[in-house]
């Protein structure tokens, strides 16, 4: 009997119920068949790089232990070697093809004949863009509900950003929990690499959000107060303004004061009148040259530039520029991976 054995085999067992089951058939002109039934678990080494866009190539080697090539030779029957079940269904994978090929090996002891079956799998992409990739983008956009949030809710926006961050981390621990540990970066390890990165940054983007809020309240605090100062040494200029107009007419005015007198009203007020206070500050007013209008500087004036409108500049632009760039990559992800593969075919 030919001393086959499976070169790539992991484990295996024979099938013995009720019966060993195994025939053989001795033919009147030589031939002899046997036929043994075997479950067999063989390794598939795979590259993942594409994972779960990608193709499997996976061998069923077969060759000869002790006889060379000079006592035994193994060779594919001519037409329709292997027969594969018509229904024949994996949960994760589906069978493209299989190709026939042969293996002979030498080594010190001599040549050996073998045999190989190089089965074609296909990844069943449905599961994982149910189970994964809908999942990361739903919890991406929820993210993004943090910019639609008033900029006070702080509770709501940090426990929002937290939630989401934790539950991406979680579903990427599990992902990678079912694969094995490889040196190079997957397509799946791009996909939740980014993802998270836009949940983190939303989470930073409410920080930001929060510092330039304390920043515009502290900002607008310091201008009422320098509003104050400013009101206050105003009124101190106008009354000493008023009061040194009244020192340089007093020569002048003195007999007019003197014959108002008689009348009971004087002519000239005090410094403290606010008539007097409220013409200086027309007179003021009047000095100033009038302001050429530009029109850069009124369509500008359209956006606020304060303190205090820098949060919410912040969250109309992040509600803009996240999904935008996140569409982007998913133009870019999809047309790279999709094409890499096909160039694998």
């Amino acid at each position: 009997m030919p001393d086959l054995f499976f070169s790539n085999e992991k484990e295996g067992h024979f099938h013995n119920i009720i019966m060993p089951n195994v025939y053989i058939r001795i033919f009147p002109y030589g031939s002899v068949l046997y036929s043994i039934r075997i479950s067999l678990t063989l390794a598939c080494p795979m590259n993942l790089k594409l994972y779960p866009l990608d193709r499997q190539v996976c061998s069923l080697r077969m060759a000869s232990y002790g006889w060379t090539t000079a006592d035994l030779v193994f060779l594919w029957k001519e037409g329709d070697p292997v027969q594969v079940v018509k229904n024949l269904h994996l949960p994760r994978f589906t069978l493209e093809k299989f190709l026939t090929d042969y293996c002979n090996s030498k080594t010190n002891t001599g040549e050996y004949s073998c045999l190989k079956v190089d089965l074609l799998f296909k990844r069943e992409f449905s599961y994982y863009l149910i189970q994964i990739y809908i999942p990361c983008c739903m919890l991406v956009i929820v993210s993004w509900v943090s910019f639609w949030l008033d900029q006070g809710a702080v509770p709501a926006r940090v426990s929002l950003g937290v939630t989401t961050l934790l539950t991406m981390a979680t579903q990427t621990s599990g992902i990678n929990a079912s694969l094995p540990p490889v040196s190079y970066t997957k397509a799946i390890d791009v996909w939740t690499g980014v993802c998270l990165t836009f949940v983190f940054g939303a989470l930073l983007e409410f920080a930001l959000v929060n510092y330039a809020s304390r920043s515009a309240d502290r900002a607008a605090d310091m201008h009422r107060e320098n509003m104050k100062k400013k009101r206050r040494e105003m009124e101190q200029a106008s009354l000493d303004a008023a009061s040194d107009l009244l020192d340089t007419d007093s020569n002048a005015t003195f007999a007019m004061v003197r014959i108002g007198q008689g009348c009971g009203k004087p002519l000239v007020r005090h410094p403290g009148d606010p008539l007097a206070l409220e013409k200086l500050r027309q007179c003021e007013v009047h000095m100033q040259a009038p302001k050429r209008p530009n029109c850069c500087r009124s369509w500008l004036s359209k956006f606020p530039t304060r303190q205090c409108s820098r949060s919410k500049r912040i969250d109309v632009i992040s509600r803009i520029t996240f999904p935008l760039v996140f569409a982007l990559f998913n133009l870019v992800y999809w047309s790279t991976y999709l094409f890499r593969e096909e160039e694998e075919d």
